[in-house]
């Protein structure tokens, strides 16, 4: 058995070869290949530009703002956050990059080859949903800048159909058709897209911030919040940032690996992550807080929607600068966070007929069909529904950390993720790995109890760890216990 950090070059026929029925192989989950790794570093650091510059994370610092805390205290929750984030993404990512397989082959590793469909499944139902929120956000302010420039349009907002008037169909379907225009052109165009795009909004989101300040003739505090807060609660609400960053990057750190597999190396996935996420999310964050006080100066009052500002600024160039950054952002961070991983993880579901395009086109149709400004209106559907499945991802990472660096110790078998016969490493019982599933399910309703019972409010930011921590100590327990049983991978290699 050789040992080393970095990945063999796989044999795509081989694996194609060893499972003729098409249930677990097909050239969109098979392992990446070596020479066309092209993620580097910075293209890592411009996906999590992408990720980072959008409307849900501006809107999500601006609150943090709202309730009283201070721009150097976002900062410093964030930054908490953020450097969590960092290791678990990164943890993440070396698994993508040893397999070379997407985040529904890696669950494979824990869940078995066809129980690693139950935590893809979850993945991928909260990404379809928040796909759509993103975007229906986004043609918001693009309505916006339309009613300005021709306000003749207004009369596109006398009738609606399915809660949507004509205008707003018409600016959603049109990001919702470019954004499938992009990640139907495969990962290698999501790379340039992204490589682009991230900067650009950085640079765009710096001129508004700038001109906010300007308008405030200089008067905002970097040290000062809208309301006074007592130490305590200060510490309190600091802490409960840095939950809540972990919290809303949960769902990639789960898929990292849908990136990392195209990774040339570790260093590229370490250097990526650093300057993507403590240095890079703390200071949009820095700058969403700063914004969010200029607008206390200019107009009397934090404004925490997006659109909502738009729609105050007396500068139409301005303007149409700013809902570019909208637009340009919502397709970066739905390719990222809400459209690569279920075009992979329906795929998984069925490899022979569902391929990454075909998994992207599904997740597009879904999205439209949940009427996602519907879900975006309704608190209940939010904090019910996403948030227990939200609450969901925290097991779900701790059973995948725990099995590949606590349990198999970084030993793994790539071709016997493939293989859907009983002789595989991966197959378990029926394809199903029981003691995930049993840490799984206590572990999973502990967090959503914490995370939606009003009575666990205080402690609800820190659903995530909880959810980590209770699946990551059951899952290890279960296995110590009846891992003797396990069939020991045959081609096995350590990445130190």
């Amino acid at each position: 058995m050789k040992s080393g950090r970095e990945p063999a070059q796989p044999d795509h026929a081989a694996l194609a070869a060893a499972d003729p029925t098409g249930r677990l192989y097909n050239e969109d989950l098979a392992p990446a290949q070596l020479d066309r790794r092209s993620w580097n570093a910075y293209s890592l650091l411009a996906l999590w530009m992408s990720d980072a510059h959008n409307i849900g994370n501006y809107t999500f610092a601006a609150g943090l703002f709202a309730i009283g805390m201070a721009p150097y205290q976002i900062a410093i929750g964030i930054l908490g956050g953020a450097l969590i984030i960092f290791l678990g993404c990164t943890l993440s990512g070396f698994i993508g990059h040893k397999t070379g397989g997407p985040y529904p082959v890696v669950q494979r590793l824990s869940w078995g080859v066809f129980g690693a469909n139950i935590p893809a499944l979850i993945r991928a139902i909260v990404a379809i949903a928040w796909y759509g929120i993103q975007t229906y956000l986004a043609s918001v302010a693009v309505s916006v800048l339309l009613l300005r420039l021709a306000p003749g349009l207004t009369t596109m907002t006398h009738h609606s159909f399915l809660g949507l008037n004509s205008l707003s169909w018409v600016c959603f379907l049109f990001l919702w058709l470019v954004q499938l225009v992009v990640l139907t052109k495969g990962m290698e165009v999501v790379r340039r897209f992204q490589d682009w795009a991230g900067p650009a909004i950085w640079a765009i989101m710096i001129v508004l911030a700038v001109w906010l300040i300007i308008q405030a003739h200089g008067h905002v505090s970097f040290f000062a919040g809208v309301k006074h807060l007592s130490v305590g609660e200060q510490v309190y609400q600091t802490f409960a940032a840095v939950g809540l960053t972990v919290s809303v990057l949960a769902t990639l750190m789960l898929n990292f690996s849908d990136f990392a597999r195209f990774a040339p190396s570790r260093k590229a996935i370490v250097v990526g992550n650093f300057w993507g996420l403590p240095i890079n999310w703390t200071a949009f964050a820095v700058t969403s807080a700063v914004v969010s006080a200029a607008t206390v100066a200019v107009y009397g009052k934090a404004i925490l929607e997006p659109a909502q500002l738009l729609g105050m600024v007396s500068s139409t160039p301005l303007l149409i600068v700013g809902v570019m950054m909208f637009i340009i952002a919502t397709i970066g961070v739905n390719i990222v966070a809400n459209f690569v991983s279920p075009s992979y993880d329906l795929a998984n579901v069925w490899p022979k007929m569902i391929t990454f395009r075909r998994g992207g086109v599904i997740t597009a149709v879904v999205s439209v069909a949940a009427l996602p400004w519907k879900l975006y209106s309704s608190p209940a559907v939010i904090e019910g529904f996403l948030g227990t499945l939200g609450a969901f991802l925290g097991p779900l990472f701790g059973i995948m950390m725990t099995d590949f660096y606590l349990v198999k110790r970084q030993l793994v078998s790539v071709s016997d993720l493939y293989r859907p016969d009983p002789g595989g490493a991966y197959h378990y019982r029926r394809g199903v790995n029981l003691r995930a599933l049993a840490a799984f399910l206590p572990s999973a309703l502990v967090a959503a109890v914490i995370a939606l019972v009003p009575a666990f409010g205080r402690i609800a930011p820190f659903s995530w760890f909880v959810g980590v921590a209770a699946s990551a100590v059951l899952y290890y327990a279960l296995s110590r216990h009846y891992g003797n049983r396990r069939r020991r991978p045959t081609s096995a290699r350590r990445a130190r």
